[in-house]
């Protein structure tokens, strides 16, 4: 008998797992977060906060770089996939989308997208159709789909890169850093297609990302990595009006405070690290 989904457990979820490169540089120190099914969760941090490591350790991808994971455990859907290839991953559903938009240069769009598909046995017709709603969310990747990617901009190849990911017809995209080298608008344009693929294919996303403001206004709940560990967590709007959050992610000082830019203010005030 098949057993029943419990649609109220969390879809992801990562219990105090420690990473470790080369084995010998402690990277992660007991990591743990949550993703409900249907949910956008950010991770959250400066560069070489451990956002990257974390979304890598959970689509396997650390043995590329002589990374593992030494302590904790991974679960999606209720089983552990710590030694689960990445393709096996794919296949249940979970696919990261790197930072840095790596697109196969040399192949056209459509082709790029297609190789997003590699996986799938549902045949040529459900591909297709698939493609067309890439297509219908990505409007732009319809007029360059023929086009080299290496010859696109930046957006485009950031929607590349997750229009493919789509195409393996994932339940789960870990997307790292989606606004890294994007204007302003670009990133507005990314995170609206984020919010409406959550809301109307019911794609759960979990984010890493530098961008705190932007993060907070789509993401339902988020994580702040700190130096490997999380030193905070909480409802997106209420890490939205958090005071050290604001001062030292936002860039908003309250009333008669100097500016982060003071160190031992800034020591003094980051309260988690004490």
């Amino acid at each position: 008998m098949l057993q029943k989904v419990d649609d109220t457990a969390p879809l992801l979820t990562v219990n105090n797992i420690e990473v470790i490169y080369n084995h010998v540089i402690l990277v992660l120190k007991g990591v743990s977060l949550s993703v409900p099914r249907g949910g956008i969760v950010a991770i959250l941090g400066a560069n070489g906060a451990g956002k990257t490591t974390t979304l890598k350790a959970i689509s396997n991808l650390l043995r590329a770089e002589r990374g593992e994971v030494t302590k904790g455990s991974i679960t999606f859907e209720g089983d552990e996939i710590q030694n689960l290839s990445p393709s096996e991953l794919v296949k249940r559903g979970c696919i990261q989308v790197m930072e840095g938009r790596h697109c196969f240069g040399h192949l056209t769009i459509e082709e790029n997208l297609m190789t997003g598909a590699f996986t799938r046995t549902d045949g040529r017709t459900a591909i297709n159709r698939d493609l067309e709603k890439v297509y219908t969310y990505f409007p732009r990747l319809k007029e360059r789909r023929k086009s080299q990617a290496g010859y696109t901009s930046g957006g485009e190849q950031q929607m590349c890169a997750i229009g493919r990911a789509l195409m393996s017809r994932p339940t789960t995209i870990l997307l790292d850093e989606p606004s890294m080298g994007l204007a302003p608008q670009l990133v507005e344009e990314i995170f609206e297609i984020v919010r409406n693929l959550n809301a109307q294919e019911g794609v759960t996303f979990l984010l890493a990302e530098q961008n705190t403001n932007i993060a907070l206004r789509y993401a339902t709940y988020g994580y702040i990595l700190e130096s490997g560990r999380v030193v905070m967590d909480g409802d997106a709007k209420e890490l939205r009006e958090n005071e050290d959050v604001k001062e030292f992610y936002l860039g908003i000082a309250g009333e008669g405070r100097k500016s982060f830019r003071d160190v031992k203010h800034y020591k003094r005030r980051k309260r988690w690290l004490a």
